[in-house]
């Protein structure tokens, strides 16, 4: 009978929980998707990298997502069973407390352990990876990142448009270059460039330095609002294409493998550190957070106790959070840290846990005496 119940109040706990992160996964992958996705539109991003991008990110996101998932998978499943008056008849039929509590902290052991894994190690090397890739993308020219047909802002200083780009990205048609040189004067002056096509080229004896060269147009230097216009025509003109190195070292403490993070001082390591260990902690928190507030009569309904409960959990998380800033700029020593938050929430959950016994200890006492 016990192991029936425990495989019942697993696959319920478990079902809902899934159906929450699957959701939640998918509003927070579109939001990021989108926001990546007019990135490469604009040509700020390579097309390339958009779903590797996503892909790394995943952990990052499930780390945060998979325990308001239990968390609301509890509440949700339980809340239904209590509706339902099932609760009641497993109750009839001798489950106490202590038992459901047991069944419940068994499957969101492994939950914890998911997390932990995730946080402590897929996560970090995501964003290691999501790094690597951006470090790519900032070596990259305006060239390997331009789009035909669009006007794209490169450098904050030049604007270049194409009207068609070959399938290599080697060759330009009809292009149009503006450049504005503020260091020139207070007012500052804007070049001007127009030609029929333009090529990309690798010096030879400067180290492979490329060039983008323009073939059969004009050069237009002038300051707006005002004359002369000096304009030069030229049959190959060349540009030379900053290029940047990909930096190999990350810096960012998110990124850092947490054996790393072991031996780190730094205020932000350590707020790192214990930023992680405190997401797996979080989970048995917030299970015994979700067992009272999942209790409601069938008059009640299953949602009643659900908007106080993601308010709770959202609580718990903005005090992690605020906690770690606090630690990352010196105004929490790490000795401190996180743990009184953790510690502060168990409280809260014990005292929800004992509300019920209590007020069934003090009816009796009132039926004894009466």
């Amino acid at each position: 009978m016990p192991l029936i119940i425990f495989r019942y109040l697993s696959r319920q706990t478990l079902q809902v929980m899934l159906a929450v992160t699957f959701v939640v996964l998918l509003i927070i992958m579109s939001g990021r998707f989108v926001n990546y996705l007019a990135q490469a539109a604009t040509g700020t991003l390579k097309a390339e990298f958009l779903f590797a991008i996503m892909g790394y990110r995943i952990p990052e996101f499930l780390v945060m997502i998979v325990p308001l998932g239990l968390f609301l998978g509890i509440i949700l499943a339980y809340g239904r069973l209590y509706v339902d008056n099932e609760m009641t008849v497993l109750s009839a039929c001798g489950l106490s407390d202590k038992q459901l509590l047991l069944m419940t902290m068994i499957p969101a052991a492994g939950v914890t352990l998911l997390v932990a894994l995730l946080s402590l190690s897929l996560a970090p090397m995501g964003i290691r990876e999501v790094e690597h890739i951006f470090a790519q993308q900032r070596a990259l020219t305006e060239f390997d990142t331009l789009v035909a047909g669009r006007f794209q802002k490169f450098g904050g200083q030049r604007v270049t448009y194409t009207e068609s780009l070959s399938d290599n990205k080697q060759q330009m048609n009809q292009v149009f270059i503006a450049n504005h040189n503020a260091n020139s004067s207070s007012v500052g002056t804007m070049t001007l460039m127009l030609a029929r096509g333009a090529r990309l080229e690798a010096s030879t004896v400067e180290g492979g330095q490329r060039y983008l060269v323009l073939s059969e147009g004009y050069r237009h230097d002038l300051t707006p609002g005002a004359l002369p216009v000096r304009s030069t025509e030229f049959v190959n003109y060349g540009l030379r294409m900053e290029e940047r190195q990909a930096g190999q070292e990350i810096s960012k403490e998110k990124a850092l493998p947490t054996s790393t993070l072991l031996t780190a001082t730094t205020a932000g390591a350590r707020a790192e550190l214990q930023w992680r260990i405190s997401l797996p902690l979080l989970v048995p928190v917030v299970v015994l957070l979700a067992l009272p507030l999942s209790r409601v009569s069938p008059r009640q309904g299953r949602y009643l106790k659900l908007l106080p409960g993601i308010l709770l959990y959202l609580l718990y998380l903005s005090l992690l959070l605020s906690g770690r800033g606090a630690m990352e700029d010196g105004r929490l020593p790490a000795s401190i840290g996180l743990w009184p938050i953790h510690g502060l929430f168990l409280l809260i959950a014990l005292v929800l846990n004992l509300m019920a016994p209590a007020r069934l200890w003090l009816m009796r006492r009132r039926a004894d005496n009466a």
